[in-house]
Order: structure tokens, then sequence, then C-alpha cells
């Protein structure tokens, strides 16, 4: 398949970002976020009513409309911890490509990498040492043959974390298949930089590890897919021995890590530590600051989930009660009444974890990130073409799963992002064979 790019623009908002919004202050928690960007690829199948050049207009304005309400990613980065939102516009590009969508999916739900040709491709050349000169956002509207099309948008993580960007995307969707005007348009404010500053983190956390450092080896993606039926067993399996009902969820990451730890102990040849570190959406956790339930930028922490050969044990059901009990921990020990106090307890958090030099900062320690996007808004995003029939997410920076809701069926779907030598140990573990469909 060959990419064809047809035309580059800047998408700027419909209407001027008033003098008094020109700064937007980013906050201690984009502050501690990777600088890497992060795309998705959304795929929509051609439609016997829908022709995309006939909607392209639509498409732009409607994007120009949500830009003026989401007035930072049209921005640029400054570098003293702001946007400067004097309307620079998002950078948006229309691609071609001399391929049938339903061949592609065909070939990309065998190899789910073939999806990164729809990615932009700025998106790939994108680190710390030239993130502040790159557009915020990036869109790519690629055409297939047939009208089918992938939307990617590529964001920079220190800007907008997870929940941000598919709200964006969503709301984005109902823009432009409901026409919505822009006076309407009110789904998410931008106080996080006046609620959580941003501070001197050389005086709260250790430093960390450069993120060209954390990688040696090229990362490749692999789509599972688990079914009712599968997670049904799964239960029946783990249920009965925890003192709580585990979610589909926690189940899914258990079974996941245990199949990681076991690639690395083949791998080495003998079983080594292991970090696995799952996102937290804070928004609706912080009870004493509602006023950050719906607020743009990054809010969440990571919790720390740590193995230890010889004192943790292999049963899966002790998997899932580690999950569950340190994600609820995490939650309990950031739930503070004061700004303040939270920013340390996340700080702590780090330092005992993700940068400390026994753990996170250890070539010793096997590191893995676990993100569940299941119940995000992103399979509603109808642009008027209908629902996305693939997803395709990250960075390839870190070893990662992505979890999220089935494009079809009520199952879940896990995108593994791995190092080439583990992967091939990962795919054929007993667990990985038994429970999930590639």
């Amino acid at each position: 398949m060959e990419v064809d790019i047809i035309s580059t623009k800047f998408i700027k908002p419909s209407s001027p970002t008033p003098n008094n919004l020109q700064n937007y202050k980013l906050c201690f928690f984009d502050q501690v976020t990777d600088e890497t960007h992060l795309p998705v690829v959304l795929f929509y199948p051609p439609t016997n009513n829908i022709n995309f050049s006939a909607h392209e207009e639509q498409l732009e304005q409607s994007l120009s409309r949500i830009l003026t309400h989401v007035y930072p990613i049209s921005g640029r980065f400054t570098e003293d911890n702001l946007i400067s939102c004097q309307d620079q516009g998002i950078k948006f590009i229309k691609a071609k490509v001399n391929s049938k969508l339903n061949e592609f999916l065909e070939k990309a739900h065998k190899d789910v990498n073939l999806s990164l040709l729809c990615w932009p491709q700025d998106s790939w050349n994108i680190e710390a040492s030239n993130l502040f000169d790159m557009p915020v956002v990036i869109i790519q509207i690629t055409e297939f043959e047939c009208g089918g099309l992938a939307l990617s948008m590529s964001h920079a993580h220190i800007a907008m974390d997870g929940y941000s960007t598919f709200t964006v995307i969503n709301e984005w969707s109902k823009v432009c298949r409901l026409e919505i005007p822009v006076e309407k348009i009110d789904f998410m404010s931008f106080n996080l930089g006046d609620v959580f500053p941003t501070r001197d983190l050389s005086k709260l956390l250790l430093p960390r590890v450069p993120l060209e450092d954390r990688v040696e080896s090229k990362l490749v993606a692999k789509r599972l897919y688990i079914n009712e039926d599968s997670i049904s067993r799964l239960r029946e399996e783990v249920g009965d021995l925890c003192t709580f009902k585990p979610s589909r969820v926690e189940m899914i990451m258990a079974l996941l890590w245990r199949a990681l730890i076991r690639a690395s102990e083949k791998k080495h040849g003998y079983a080594r530590r292991a970090l696995m570190s799952i996102p937290i959406n804070l928004r609706t956790r912080l009870i004493s600051l509602p006023q950050v339930e719906k607020s743009f930028g990054n809010l969440g922490v990571d919790a720390p989930l740590k193995f230890i050969p010889g004192e943790n044990k292999m049963e899966l059901h002790e998997f899932v009660t580690l999950i569950h009990d340190t994600v609820k921990d995490t939650i309990i020990t950031c739930d503070k009444t004061s700004p303040e106090d939270i920013v340390s307890a996340v700080a702590n958090i780090y330092n005992e974890s993700f940068v400390a030099q026994d753990w996170g900062g250890s070539d010793e320690v096997d590191k893995y990130t676990s993100s569940s996007l299941c119940k995000f808004p992103i399979q509603e995003a109808d642009f008027g073409w209908g629902k996305p029939c693939l997803m395709h997410f990250g960075s390839r920076h870190d070893q990662v799963c992505w979890l999220y809701d089935a494009e079809c069926g009520n199952g879940i779907c896990v995108q593994v992002d791995l190092k080439e030598d583990y992967m091939h140990l990962f795919e054929y573990d007993n667990d990985i064979k038994y429970f999930f469909q590639f």
C-alpha cells in the first residue's frame, strides 16, 4: 500500500481566541507526562450514500468550530510551561492510498502494524528536542479507493491525555454529524493550570530515565480479542478465589501481565522483577475537587504494580488481587482535600516506583503499561459515516497493552506493543493461546 499526500493545511478556530485566553497554562500533571506524540487511527468502512469528498468541507468546518472551544490544541508550546493560543492552527493532512479498505482491513486484522501507514508521518519524528516546534495536534484523513477512510489524530501527550483526546474526537464527530453551531459547543473546562500550577520538578521528583534510553529494540504490535465466553471461563477460574468480584479489565490485565512475566523468564532464563503501570483518570476520583471533572489536559496517576519473584505467587487470582488492591490504594492515596497534598502524593508514588533506582530506573526490571480505554466514548465517533470498524493506538515508545471495547460484539480487544524478541514468546504463552483470538 502506498500513501500519497494530497494536501496539507492548517485549520484554525472559526472565531479568534480572546486576548485573555491566549496564554494557556500547563499544569503539574502535564509536566510529569511523557514528551511524545500519541496517534489514534479510526477506520471507517464505505457506505452506499456517503462520499468523503462531498463531506470534506463539513468535516473541516466542524473542526474549526470545535477549535473555538478547545483553543489550546490550535496553539504552540512555549518554553515557559505555556501554550501560546494565537490560533496558529492544527495541521490537517489529506492523503489517498492505492488500496481498497476491505482488502486493507483483512490484512490489518492479522498485522495491526499496517495501520502505521495511516499515521501522520510527522509524529514519527517528534521527540523532546523538537516538540515545541510542532503543532500540538496533527490530523490526517486517508481515503481508500472504495471510499472508505482512516481518520488519525496525533496529539502531544503533555497537552492532553486519553480522556481529553477521545472527548474531543467524539464531540467533533457530533458537531460534524449534527451541524451543531459554535455557540452551543461547550464540553470541557480549562482550569487545571490554576488548580494544579506547574512546579519546580527538581524539588519534587527524582530524575527520570530519558525516553530515548527506555527502549533498546524495535516495538511491534499484535491485536488480540477475547470474547464473552472466554471472559466467562476466566471468571470461573479466578472468581471464587477472590474476596471481591473482579472486573473484566482486572482479569484480562492479570492474564496479560502473567504472560509477560513468563515470556521474560523464557528469554532471560530466570524470573525477573516486573513493574506494571496502570493509568488512572482522576477526574471523577477527586471528591474534594468537583470542578475538575471535565477538565482538559492531563489529570491522572499511574498505579504501580510490582512483581517480585519468590514473594509474589504466580496463581492468576493473586495477580487479579494485586491489581485490584494497588489501584484501590493508589486512588485512596491521591484523594486528598487540597491540590498541594494531591501533588505530594503523586510525586511520592513516582519517586518510590517509576523513577526509583531499584524499580523504574533499573535495567534489571521489566517495565510495562496496561491502559484500559474501555467505556471511553471512542466507539461513538460517528461523523456521518457510521462507527469505526477498526482502531489503532500508541506511539511505539513503551511496551503497552491497550484494552478497548471490541468494535463488533461484546468482547474486549487488546493491542499489545512489545519488543520483537518478547512478542514471539508472549503470543505462544498457553494462556494467550487458550483465552484469546488473533
